[in-house]
């Protein structure tokens, strides 16, 4: 192997690592092809940048390795990767050219979205806040949305509609905004220990907006709720396992049980649906309300089982009831889990046919999927009830 192709595949062990399987395999392209003697075609300048699903800091080099020695894989492994990644990216391939950039979505008259900012001893982030018309000054509750990778608080708002539904119940809505230096594609590092704490890290800082509008606006006790998609479902499951006394009800989207995952790779593995350490989950639980489409390829909907499963432990002692039913021509079965006094403890919507989208989607955000039950009415409905 000469010293440049062996070069090259180092490079291409990187990109992998990184997540990177797209600009890996035209690394490796390129590399035969020198080796044979092929030319190959200048590159395409319009060739838009690739995409990392989760990329915790600025290097290619996981956080935690950093510090210590590189830990190489050998070529038959990266191309494997490569194989097996291709599928799970495809998705990403729409959003290439598209700009995050959203703007703010339309509101109701009246009614107010405006940019604040929070800090405390954990960090700081800005955030979106919705007041709503229908109740400006006394609202009815408050729900913490938390988006996914590569979305920002307008692009969420816009896809998920929330706003409009939090209208009809007199709810503010707060979005806070991953920052880009905490993690270069603006996911919540849902998989770092150290944001999977009480008091510590994300979670406190989540913690802090969250108390900060219930003082505020006088929020009545278990009236506050948390809820995201995909990396934000993640964070949302930590919300409500370390916070059980802050959040009245949880709602997870294409999401991640808490715990399941200490790294970026443990977090892959766990997307994959490989089998996956679900950490104990507190005496105390919060009301939970999953949903998950039948054919996500980013989040394999073996998680939703397994955020079920933390979130009702004893339910198959407990009474529960599937029903199948067609809505906007997508089938999806609902399962109920109830406490032993009837009240419900944990809903979950399994989509049919649906990816990594929000179900009931609105087209101008990103990750959205308007057939289906629409997530957003069903997540106020189960938190209200």
């Amino acid at each position: 192997m000469t010293t440049n192709f062996a070069a090259a595949m180092r490079r291409a062990a990187l990109s992998t690592r990184a997540y990177d399987p797209i600009e890996a395999t035209r690394i490796i392209q390129e590399a035969l092809a020198q080796r044979t003697g092929f030319q190959q075609p200048a590159a395409d300048s319009k060739r838009p940048p690739s995409l990392r699903l989760i990329d915790p800091g600025a290097e290619v080099i996981p956080r935690r390795a950093r510090h210590g020695p590189v830990q190489r894989k050998p070529l038959g492994d990266v191309l494997q990767i490569l194989k097996d990644g291709k599928s799970r990216f495809r998705a990403f391939e729409t959003l290439r050219n598209r700009s995050i950039g959203t703007p703010p979505p339309p509101i109701a008259k009246g009614a107010q979205f405006i940019a604040r900012s929070f800090a405390c001893a954990a960090g700081a982030r800005s955030y979106k806040l919705y007041i709503p018309a229908s109740a400006p000054t006394q609202p009815n509750g408050l729900i913490v949305m938390l988006h996914g990778c590569k979305q920002n608080p307008d692009d969420f708002a816009a896809g998920t509609a929330m706003n409009a539904v939090a209208e009809t119940r007199g709810l503010i809505v707060a979005y806070p905004s991953q920052n880009s230096s905490a993690n270069s594609s603006s996911c919540w590092n849902w998989f770092s220990p150290s944001d999977q704490l009480r008091d510590k890290g994300e979670p406190a800082i989540i913690a802090g907006i969250t108390r900060e509008l219930i003082s505020e606006f006088g929020i009545a006790d278990n009236r506050s709720f948390v809820a995201g998609l995909s990396a934000g479902g993640a964070m949302a499951a930590i919300m409500g396992q370390t916070y059980p006394d802050l959040y009245a009800g949880v709602g997870i989207h294409s999401g991640l049980a808490y715990g399941s995952a200490t790294d970026v790779m443990s977090a892959f593995a766990t997307m994959r649906g490989d089998a996956a350490r679900i950490a104990q989950a507190p005496s105390v639980r919060v009301r939970t309300i999953v949903f998950h489409g039948s054919s996500d390829d980013l989040v394999h909907p073996s998680n939703a089982e397994r955020i079920v499963a933390q979130a009702a432990p004893e339910h198959r002692s407990r009474k529960s009831a599937s029903k199948r039913m067609h809505v906007n021509g997508r089938s999806c079965t609902r399962t109920e889990i109830a406490s032993a006094d009837g009240s419900p403890v944990v809903e979950y919507w399994l989509v049919e046919g649906a990816g990594h989208t929000w179900s009931g989607g609105h087209p101008s955000g990103t990750y959205t999927d308007g057939r289906g039950p629409n997530a957003s009415t069903e997540m106020v409905r189960f938190f209200l009830g």
